[in-house]
Order: structure tokens, then C-alpha cells, then sequence
């Protein structure tokens, strides 16, 4: 990390602005300009502000490895045969291609994200005046929201199981400054305590968000600060809540991670469960990414062509990511009501394929639709299904438990259910290409989870395969 972080500090330095922007900013002359000019008026630091957004959306981030494909390979997903180009990352074979690459894609691109935020940060402090003060507080509550929600991400894939004696152990280096210099590594329960510190003073920084008052706001208006409206595509107070929660059900802190998972809760008006009509029935331009439901989402240009190269029904047996049907079939119950079963997994009517293949990325008809190249990072059944998990009343756990299943075409299970077990085929069901089912795994800290690469089976999972290593590009430095 530290040749990398110099590097991209460097141009930082260089040019002036956020290392990601550069192409959405007006150069004068080329690649050159002042930083402050780049914080003297608000569309420059709009633009500032949105290149982090950019960041996030990339396919190194949120745009395909944290979401479509690579996490969700190593939560045993799909079916992915010896002739697959992306079987080592089914085989945990951390030292050879693509895995090598993606690792070091996904580390390099999520602490560039993190220096960029704290560049953001630091000139919002030292260009004041420009924004009014409820506007610059609210911007520099997402950034250090974006800092630590990246920094969350990191430890969940590169730090140590979490509840066990190695969380002690040295995870990942945190960075809440623009410096010239890598940081330590830092053991995973003081980076989760720099986390919950960063989360807290972005709460704090977002307490007059208009989503708290006004919901959303979905629509833009000519001559508004539309910078302050689609809320649930920017990291909100409530995104806020729901981080805490997530990183509090991660460190086991049940408690924690309920009372922020019911301010969610609370308020689930204002992110509206789907409905029948615009998921199922809708079969022109259907919503299958449940975009009301979104907390917190992107959008990624490049989605549909990461659709087409990963899971579209023409593609090889060697390229596409698709389960086992069998494996399917059972996960979803032979559920037909199901709305995440057939409305995401259709079998191609044009013969390619004979097993149900992936739609819930596909284009849509209209191409003016707002959540066209969305994809939710959380969504509020994650809320429901952490309450369940913490609350400690059966009856009220199974009450949260059904509220996903009613919401999602599914009848109420009894108070007597084994609720382990049930809020599993829910994760396993619910978060397809959203990147949250390895993680899942990992806090539970399974020793066994289902083979996707076999009709029947499982994978047996450890430290090895649960943490993976840091790349090239930081070890090197560090020895």
C-alpha cells in the first residue's frame, strides 16, 4: 500500500483535485489545476463530492467484485467448473490468477476511495465559506461515512474471524488523513473501534440530512441542489444507522446492532418494501433490484455490460455464473411465489441454456427508468434480518424473520421455527449479487457451507479461505 498511496498522493498533490475526478473537471490547462480553485465554488466541490461516488461504482468496488461477482463466488454462489476462468477464486487459490489481480484490484481501488474521502474532508475544512454550514456538514458526513464503510469492508474480507481469539491480530492499516506515509497495520478490534468512531461523527455530521424529514426526494429539480436529493444513492444518516448496525452484528455486538437496526426499522416508510405489481408482474421493465428498498445504492455505468460478460444465457459454460439447478431448486423451496425466484432466475427461451440463468442485472425495455444500472449495497430486509438475529423475544425475532418472507411472497413460518436455520436460507436467498451472503458466513464463522460447484455437498471453510491475504503491493513494504 505505501507505494501505491505515495503515487496516488503524488498526483493528488500534482494536480490539485481528487485523483478520480480529473476527467469530470474542467482542466485548464490540461491535467493542471489549482486546489483552490477546485473548492472555490460549489459545483467544484459538487464534483468533488461526486467522484467519490464514482469511486464506489467502480468495477474494482462496488461496480462488480464487492457485489456481482467476486464475493459472491467466494460465498459458494455458482457453479464454477475446472474450465471456468474465475475457478481459482472458487478454490480459495489465493496465489495464482485472476484471484491475485482481483485482491490487489480491490484493496488498491478501496484505499484510493479512502484517500480520496479524507482529501474531500480536509479541503472542506481548509476552503470554508463556500457552502452554507447545514450543506458543508452534511458533505463531510458522507465522506467520512465513505471512509468508513470502505474500511469495514476491508476487514470483513482481509481481517481475521472476527469473534475468535484473532481479532486481536494485526488486520489492515486505517487512514483518516491525507499523509505522505503508510500506516500500520492496526489489530481488527482497533480498526472496528476507528470504524464505530467514524460512523459516529458522520451521524453526527448528518443529523439535519433532508432524507430524516423529507424521505428520499427521487425526483431532481432544475435549479435545486440535487447533490441533496436521491438520497438513497449517497451515504444518508440512515445509511449511517444501517452501517453501525451491520458493523456492530459483525464485531457481536447484538445490542448495538438492534438498536441501530430499529431506527431503520422505524422509519422502513420512507424505504418501501417492493411490490408484487413492480417485480413480478411487471414484465416490460420490472424493478429487480428492489430499488425502493434501497438504504444505500449505486449506479454503475458499466452494469449491463458486466451483465452480458458474467451471466447472460449466451455466454460459454467457461465464462458464465450460474448455480447448479439443483442446487437452486432447493434453496428456493420450489417456491413459484417466491418474487426473488422467477423474475431473477428465468430459463432462456432461446434454447441456450436448460437451467435457470441470472436477469436480476438484465437491461430493461425503457431506458429512461431511474433505477436503470442500480445496485443496492443495503436494503432494508438487511435491517429485518438483523433484528431477528439480535432480538431476544422468539415470538417479536420471528415476527421481523416474517416480515422479509411476507414481503418477498412467502407465508408466515411459526414462533416454533429454528430461526438459525431459517434466517440462513434467508440470506442465502435474499442478497444474489449484492456481496453480503461470504460475509454472512464468515461472522458465523461456518465451518461447512453448500458446494456450488456440486449438486450435492459442502465446502469446508477455515481461517485460509475466510481471510484473504494482503497483496503483493502492501506485503512488500512491510517486511
Amino acid at each position: 500500500m505505501k507505494r501505491n498511496y505515495i503515487k496516488i498522493l503524488t498526483l493528488l498533490m500534482t494536480l490539485g483535485v481528487l485523483a478520480s475526478c480529473k476527467k469530470f473537471l474542467d482542466v485548464k490547462p490540461e491535467d493542471k489545476i489549482l486546489e483552490a480553485d477546485a473548492f472555490a465554488s460549489v459545483k467544484g466541490i459538487n464534483t468533488a463530492l461526486n467522484g467519490l461516488y464514482i469511486d464506489l461504482a467502480k468495477n474494482d468496488l462496488y461496480g462488480d467484485n464487492l457485489t456481482l461477482t467476486t464475493v459472491d463466488i467466494l460465498a459458494q454462489r455458482y457453479n464454477v467448473p475446472s474450465s471456468h476462468t474465475l475457478l481459482t477464486l472458487s478454490t480459495y487459490d489465493y496465489a495464482t490468477k485472476p484471484a491475485v489481480e482481483k485482491i490487489d484490484g480491490m484493496w488498491s481501488a478501496a484505499y484510493t476511495g479512502i484517500l480520496n474521502a479524507n482529501v474531500l474532508e480536509n479541503n472542506l475544512a481548509k476552503y470554508t465559506g463556500v457552502l452554507d454550514a447545514k450543506t458543508d456538514s452534511i458533505y463531510r458526513g458522507e465522506a467520512i461515512a465513505i471512509r468508513a464503510m470502505l474500511h469495514l469492508d476491508l476487514l470483513r474480507l482481509f481481517g481475521p474471524m472476527y469473534n475468535s481469539a484473532d481479532s486481536v491480530k494485526e488486520a489492515i492499516p486505517y487512514y483518516t488523513k491525507v499523509e505522505s506515509s503508510a500506516n500500520p497495520l492496526l489489530p481488527a478490534n482497533k480498526v472496528m473501534s476507528l470504524i464505530m468512531g467514524d460512523l459516529a461523527k458522520a451521524e453526527g455530521l448528518l443529523k439535519n440530512d433532508p432524507i430524516i424529514t423529507n424521505g428520499v426526494m427521487p425526483e431532481f429539480i432544475d435549479g435545486a441542489n440535487n447533490f441533496l436529493r436521491n438520497r438513497n444513492y449517497r451515504l444518508n444518516y440512515y445509511a449511517v444507522k444501517a452501517l453501525q448496525a451491520r458493523a456492530n452484528m459483525y464485531r457481536g455486538n447484538k445490542s448495538a446492532a438492534l438498536e441501530a437496526a430499529k431506527v431503520l426499522i422505524q422509519n422502513a416508510a420512507k424505504f418501501p418494501w417492493i411490490t408484487l405489481a413492480a417485480a413480478v408482474s411487471e414484465k416490460t421493465n420490472p424493478d429487480r433490484v428492489y430499488t425502493q428498498e434501497m438504504i444505500l445504492g449505486i449506479q454503475n455505468s458499466q452494469l449491463y455490460n458486466n451483465y452480458l460478460k458474467y451471466f447472460a444465457p449466451e455466454l460459454e459454460e467457461k465464462n458464465i455464473l450460474a448455480p447448479i439447478a439443483g442446487r437452486l431448486t432447493t434453496l428456493f423451496e420450489t417456491n413459484e411465489n417466491d418474487y426473488r425466484y422467477n423474475p431473477q432466475w428465468v430459463v432462456p427461451g432461446n434454447g441456450s441454456k436448460t437451467y435457470r440463468t441470472f436477469y436480476k442485472y438484465a437491461d430493461i425495455v425503457d431506458k429512461k427508468m431511474a433505477f436503470r444500472f442500480s445496485i443496492p449495497m443495503i436494503k432494508i430486509s438487511e435491517m429485518f434480518l438483523i433484528a431477528a438475529e439480535c432480538e431476544p423475544v422468539a415470538a417479536t425475532a420471528i415476527g421481523y424473520l416474517n416480515s422479509v418472507r411476507n414481503n418477498r411472497g412467502l407465508l408466515s413460518l411459526a414462533v416454533t421455527a429454528n430461526l438459525t436455520t431459517e434466517l440462513q436460507k434467508e440470506y442465502q436467498k435474499e442478497f444474489f449479487g449484492e456481496g453480503q451472503l461470504f460475509y454472512y458466513y464468515k461472522r458465523r464463522n461456518l465451518i461447512n457451507i453448500p458446494n456450488g460447484s456440486s449438486g450435492s455437498g459442502n465446502v469446508t471453510m477455515s481461517a485460509s479461505k475466510y481471510v484473504l491475504p494482503l497483496p503483493l503491493s502492501e506485503t512488500q513494504y512491510r517486511q
